[in-house]
């Protein structure tokens, strides 16, 4: 009976997650990103590619986006006609740009990212202690067909093959879990990984990386008691990350912020938070 409880919670937890990463779509970035019709058709009809890039740098300016193109440019997705968010891609087989991308699984025939995310580690959780339940019920019966106690030759390949098939998919889907585990804790997506994040000071690789508490905060929410089940938990809205650190080139606040105080406006008595130190809390 214990044994059967427990294979059902798992069974059910496995399908649930799965279920949630599968039919869970994919979030589009919100209309602000998207270029307006004049906008588009002044960008369209210019052809000097530096005017190309003052234009999206005028658009982008109302925006909070911080990472650029490794030429220093605004990311801009051609095909969907937006403005790229922080940590937005856009999936050539989804055909659409995925807050948050990670990657676009054949696993669950979607693509992984600020929506999902969450629901596809889960998936991998619960499937590697599915693996892992079934190998260990069954490795008696491989040990008494070993020592020649099991004598059903039907029973001895259902064993056999049972055995077999939990152990390697416990072994592909552990490297699997492990890998995504570590994306977590350092804050950054199979992308992020393979190429690092830019920044207006250059690429930086540990950009959005909080610590690690935080880190696993923002995916999986602020209430522990809701990180082991398939329930939308994670910080934000996926448009959005806070950074490890915004100096001065990075944060158009803090850029203007000498301007400010030399015009006069920034002065405040002795004892009241500067803009430099509230920005820095905010962003720390």
């Amino acid at each position: 009976v214990a044994y059967l409880i427990i294979f059902h919670i798992l069974f059910v937890l496995f399908v649930w997650t799965y279920w949630k990463s599968v039919f869970t779509l994919p979030v589009q970035p919100c209309k602000k990103y998207h270029m307006s019709y004049a906008d588009k058709e002044r960008y369209e009809n210019e052809e000097r590619p530096e005017v190309q890039r003052q234009i999206l740098a005028e658009i982008a300016r109302k925006l909070p986006v911080y990472t650029r193109t490794g030429s220093g440019g605004i990311r801009f997705c051609d095909r969907c006609q937006l403005i790229k968010p922080d940590r937005c891609h856009h999936c050539s087989v989804c055909a659409v740009c995925v807050l948050k991308m990670d990657h676009h699984c054949p696993w669950v025939n979607n693509c992984i990212g600020f929506s999902n995310y969450k629901f596809f580690l889960l998936f991998l959780a619960y499937s590697l202690l599915y693996c892992l339940y079934i190998a260990a019920t069954v490795f008696k019966y491989f040990i008494k067909y070993w020592t020649g106690e099991l004598t059903n030759g039907r029973s001895k390949f259902h064993v056999l093959f049972l055995l077999f098939v939990a152990v390697m998919f416990f072994v592909s889907l552990m490297f699997l879990f492990g890998y995504h585990c570590w994306l977590v804790s350092r804050n950054r997506s199979t992308l992020e990984a393979f190429s690092a994040p830019v920044f207006q000071n250059g690429p930086d690789k540990n950009g959005f990386n909080l610590g690690f508490v935080k880190n696993l905060q923002q995916v999986f929410g602020e209430e522990k008691k809701l990180w082991l089940l398939p329930i939308a938990s994670s910080q934000g809205d996926g448009h959005f990350f806070p950074m490890r650190a915004l100096c001065e080139a990075q944060n158009p606040l803090l850029a203007n912020e000498e301007q400010w105080e030399d015009d006069g406006i920034d002065e405040e008595p002795h004892g009241k938070v500067t803009l430099k130190e509230i920005s820095c809390v905010l962003t720390t």
